[in-house]
């Protein structure tokens, strides 16, 4: 599994409200451009997310399975991408403290195209797009307005 990490200055709960919200998926998600549909209890396990990936006209309709999840801890998804196969992603919590909180994203190709290049030549390019994307996981948690409870 490639994977990367990230310390982030908030709690497990702001970064998993990102994670746990459908409609925000493309919006930390490094290539995937469009969400179409969110089923009713994501992130519950068995639920999708159905997003398209890719820029027009080239783009691919598609969607993501919610594997396994215990809140504020471990997200893990099964990301289906046309062709190119599917991923699973484990995305981990924990918090170093009442105030920061590491995220660790593990990849790797269960099948298709991307399932036969050597990891060599992919974990390069994956590391790079998955610390994009936690990145933006990050800016998200930081600065978005959680709903009152």
């Amino acid at each position: 599994m490639i994977e990367v990490c990230r310390v982030i200055p908030t709690t497990a709960e702001r970064i998993f409200a990102v994670l746990a919200n459908g409609w925000s998926y493309a919006s930390w998600v490094v290539g995937a451009a469009h969400m179409r549909a969110v089923d009713d209890g994501w992130p519950a396990v068995g639920t999708r997310v159905h997003h398209r990936i890719g820029p027009w006209p080239l783009h691919i309709d598609d969607r993501t399975m919610v594997r396994r999840m215990e809140p504020e801890r471990l997200l893990e998804l099964d990301a289906h991408a046309g062709p190119l196969g599917v991923a699973r992603v484990r995305l981990t919590l924990e918090p170093l403290s009442p105030t920061t909180t590491r995220i660790r994203m593990g990849w790797t190709t269960v099948t298709g195209l991307a399932h036969l290049l050597p990891k060599a030549t992919l974990a390069p390019i994956i590391r790079r797009r998955n610390a994009e994307t936690l990145h933006r996981v990050e800016d998200l948690a930081m600065h978005r307005q959680l709903p009152a409870t």
